[in-house]
């Protein structure tokens, strides 16, 4: 089959009308998670979608609207990341043009000395998403002259930073989205003091027991229970069935509706090497989402072991109640807002949470004194961790305990869509 079959995208002719995107090729573990994390990366949610394979090959459909409607959406870039991920089923000539894909891209560091002014870190990421550059790590550090250093630790999905026109033209769109405040603006490979922003994060027992704990619902406000309307699901219901079908597992999932739902079910699913023959997600239905999804364990076989069904469906329960974790925290005198988000086993963080938590505190007026993003690993898994200091000299007063307890709530409801 031609390459140009292998993802199909029919725009929508209105606005709010979903956008049908098709992928069919052959099939490959952890496929659907990998496609979904791409939407995600775009900022489009699902509205409904169809998952279907026989183990060797794949039909994949999804209706999907930009979030907010207002978002601009690269279409044809869109396109070419979802065929890049998918098993090689095209000309030889197209295959070498997508062979780097499959490498670990450059990393770069993008340096911008600005003045400090509320928004700067959440305009800075928005041009980045824009452009398709993906943070992977970040630095921000106040002088006590008012001026702020950002280091922006990047890896580039579209080739633009390659050439040393393409960084020029990056810093350019910096600059202007900036304004007077930027004083200068740099993109370079990143060299060895990279090696000084990796590794794992140091975070203090007591703290990291909060954060991470498995009753870390029991001790925070479940994001479930934040909305007071009471026809909303409050928990996650999922039932694994084993006599509709006599070679696969149903799984049924019923939960609140949220952002990134529908891939944080494929990434649980492929890092327990949950192999999903056929699957169906139903349309949001006043704010809830039901997915049924005939499943089989890596070894191709249902999954009637009790231990083993009780421990995917806490597994799914818990990262479904609570995909990302917020907490604030004391440091010293200043205030410290926490989030974390389970890594995929590949290695790969969350898409767009800087995006979306630098976007909560710029609506709350809240500036950001310094920031950084590391690593965390518990007992069973790792963890991205992004720390924000708060500076509470300017805008929202964030001294009591009913102020930060806004700021969690804004800044979840925000990571989740709400």
């Amino acid at each position: 089959m031609s390459w140009e079959d292998v993802v199909l995208i029919e725009e929508s002719k209105n606005s709010g009308d979903p956008t049908v995107v098709t992928v069919n090729c052959p099939d490959k573990a952890g496929l659907g998670c990998d496609l979904l994390r791409i939407v995600l990366e775009f900022g489009l949610y699902v509205t409904r979608g169809d998952f279907s394979t026989d183990g060797r090959w794949c039909y994949v459909v999804l209706w999907v609207v930009p979030r907010p409607i207002s978002l601009k959406v690269d279409w044809e870039s869109l396109k070419k990341r979802l065929v890049s991920c998918c098993p090689s089923c095209i000309p030889a000539f197209y295959i070498d043009q997508l062979s780097g894909s499959s490498k670990s891209p450059p990393l770069y560091v993008l340096k911008v000395f600005s003045l400090d002014r509320k928004g700067l870190i959440h305009d800075v990421t928005k041009l980045l998403c824009e452009l398709e550059l993906t943070i992977q790590r970040l630095k921000v550090m106040t002088t006590p002259d008012g001026k702020v250093l950002d280091l922006f630790f990047i890896t580039d999905s579209v080739n633009l930073l390659h050439s040393k026109f393409g960084r020029e033209e990056t810093c350019e769109h910096l600059s202007v989205v900036l304004g007077e405040c930027c004083i200068s603006c740099e993109i370079e490979i990143a060299g060895p003091e990279y090696e000084c922003q990796q590794g794992l994060s140091s975070i203090p027992e007591i703290i990291a027991e909060k954060l991470f704990s498995c009753e870390f619902s029991a001790m925070e406000d479940g994001s479930q229970a934040i909305s007071s309307d009471t026809s909303k699901i409050k928990k996650a219901t999922v039932i694994i069935d084993n006599k509709l079908s006599p070679v696969h597992s149903l799984l049924q999932i019923q939960c609140r509706d949220q952002k990134g739902l529908i891939y944080d079910i494929l990434r649980i699913s492929k890092d327990c090497g949950i192999q999903i023959a056929y699957g169906r997600v139903s349309p949001s239905i006043n704010g809830n989402r039901s997915l049924d999804l005939f499943i089989q364990n890596e070894n191709g076989k249902k999954i009637v072991d009790d231990e083993n069904q009780v421990a995917l469906c806490s597994r799914l329960k818990e990262e479904m109640l609570h995909p990302l974790r917020v907490i604030i925290t004391n440091r010293g005198p200043d205030t410290q807002l926490m989030v974390a988000n389970p890594v995929e086993i590949s290695g790969k963080g969350r898409p767009r949470v800087v995006y979306d938590v630098t976007l909560a505190l710029k609506t709350l007026d809240i500036c950001i004194f310094s920031a950084e993003i590391g690593r965390h690993s518990t007992s069973d898994r790792e963890w991205e961790v992004y720390k924000f200091l708060l500076d509470e000299n300017q805008g929202f007063p964030i001294t009591s305990k009913r102020a930060k307890q806004n700021i969690v709530d804004k800044v979840r409801r925000t990571l989740v869509g709400w």
